[in-house]
């Protein structure tokens, strides 16, 4: 049988965090940015570093906003979206390699592996934005997860719910399941091949026939 691997973002996808993280920078851009009131879901997906480059230049605003996030992020909760767990886990049983493919730093991931540490056991990497030069959207990140397991990226499955996600997913070339837990199901069609609510209704079978 043809070898597969499934690639997970983690925020929206197997954490369900992202009401938590619609806060944090909505707060941020009411301070910063008080005239774009989309400043919150105009950066979802993205790493920090690309948030700084494109929108806090200033390294006083910065540090500021690094050490908000930090003690933000110590005190956040991490409950898994319904049925990711065990999905990951009928994944492993099957031999089907899995990771996390994440624009979270190493700093964000010590503070949910501080809260969730069955998490580092539950898939076979943590990619994290330091594993990549350019972040999403850019495919970059997902066929970096590909050449690990040193599988063709269209042999690959990606589980994505931010846009920019999905737009790195579905440019890789990979296939692509899209979680409607950030953005209206009507947002997630043009980037998908499959769409899912969260995983308790989604199986091994449906994951293999995507590639038929």
């Amino acid at each position: 049988m043809q070898q597969h691997a499934a690639l997970f973002d983690l925020d929206g996808v197997i954490l369900d965090t992202e009401n938590q993280y619609s806060h944090f920078w909505s707060e941020q851009g009411k301070i910063y940015f008080p005239n774009n009131p989309n400043f919150s879901d105009s950066i979802k997906g993205n790493t920090l570093t690309a948030i700084f480059r494109d929108h806090f230049t200033c390294p006083t605003q910065q540090a500021e906003v690094e050490k908000a996030l930090i003690a933000f992020e110590a005190q956040m909760e991490y409950p898994f979206i319904a049925g990711a767990m065990t999905f990951v886990d009928s994944l492993r049983k099957v031999g089907i390699p899995t990771a996390v493919v994440t624009s979270s730093n190493r700093t964000k991931m010590e503070a949910v592996y501080a809260k969730c540490p069955e998490l580092k056991h539950l898939f076979d990497r943590i990619f994290t934005a330091e594993d990549v030069t350019v972040g999403k959207p850019a495919p970059d990140c997902y066929l970096n997860a590909a050449h690990f397991f040193e599988l063709d990226i269209k042999d690959c499955v990606v589980f994505e719910d931010s846009i920019n996600g999905l737009k790195s997913a579905s440019s890789s070339g990979a296939k692509v399941v899209g979680l409607t837990t950030t953005n209206h199901k009507e947002v997630v069609i043009p980037y998908s091949d499959y769409i899912i609510p969260d995983f308790t209704h989604f199986s091994i079978q449906q994951l293999l026939e995507l590639f038929q």
